[in-house]
């Protein structure tokens, strides 16, 4: 349960070091192997796992847990585990820079839930942030964004993704009102790992014969991008909106595509440069909006 609010530094620390964690993502993805359900199955299962211990002692100490806030929850972690499956979906039918670009319109998901739905006002400063942000992942995307009949599906399907992203957000929100960070992390890792069971059989495809090396990646994966990225980023929604938290979250891409150089051998483009110079200044935007 949220009992004070930490210094800002502290919090805006935290919050990157969650956005670090989530950087590392699709490297992981791309070092294990794996098919995209598989891999995100095992990253909330062993994510749960890791956790497991500290969640048992926690709810010995607070035995008395809102009924409400483990129905968010349990809502963030199906919500989460779609967005995974149907994501993966999306790249098979479309494109991997496609389905990355329509995914991070969660962005604009998340701030229209939040003045219809929660009637809370979006001033003027958030809505250009949001704009300018979203404009530098379109120019870091750009070279091999594409629009096409074939592709419309998949296009489509991230779109979907996106909204079940942003519910996460949304979702998340709301549970950690009454319980703790680690608390609302384990019981929604826990139920999108059954929800991508379950739905794994009519993938047809197989959670055993994998390599060592990537069981390993399952595990480096579940470390730091889920137990270390997303129980900070939990943390962070228990002190600060959904607005805010989602859309400092489109700095992923930005240190992804930093970070590709020294990991895939891959070099950084002048637009990645330039489209990760408009996300900081729409980041540093929606930062300076009031939106609560």
């Amino acid at each position: 349960m949220i009992t004070s609010t930490p210094h800002r530094t502290k919090l805006y620390s935290i919050l990157l070091i969650g956005i670090l964690g989530l950087t590392f993502s699709p490297f992981f993805v791309a070092w294990a192997n794996a098919p995209g359900i598989v891999t995100a199955f095992y990253r909330l299962l062993f994510a749960a796992i890791m956790v497991l211990p500290w969640f048992l002692r926690q709810v010995k100490r607070e035995p008395t847990l809102s009924r409400r806030a483990i129905l968010w929850s349990i809502a963030a972690g199906v919500f989460f585990a779609g967005e995974i499956a149907i994501w993966n979906m999306a790249v098979l039918k479309s494109s991997a820079t496609n389905a990355t670009l329509f995914n991070n319109t969660s962005v604009f998901w998340v701030a229209l839930a939040t003045w219809l739905i929660f009637r809370k006002k979006l001033d003027t400063n958030f809505c250009w942030g949001l704009g300018v942000a979203f404009i530098g992942i379109l120019v870091i995307l750009h070279k091999d964004f594409n629009l096409s009949k074939s592709s419309a599906f998949g296009d489509l399907l991230a779109i979907i993704a996106g909204i079940g992203y942003a519910a996460f957000f949304l979702a998340m929100q709301h549970a950690r009102e009454k319980l703790s960070a680690l608390t609302s992390f384990f019981i929604a890792a826990s139920a999108g790992a059954l929800f991508l069971l379950i739905l794994i059989p009519f993938a047809h495809v197989s959670l055993i014969g994998y390599s060592t090396q990537t069981y390993m990646n399952f595990i480096g994966m579940a470390l730091i991008t889920q137990v270390i990225g997303y129980l900070a980023i939990n943390y962070t929604l228990g002190h600060l909106p959904a607005t805010i938290v989602s859309p400092s979250v489109l700095l992923q891409p930005v240190l992804a595509a930093l970070l590709s150089a020294p990991l895939l051998g891959q070099s950084t483009s002048f637009f990645q440069v330039l489209g990760g110079s408009f996300v900081l200044i729409g980041i540093l935007l929606v930062h300076r909006a009031k939106t609560h």
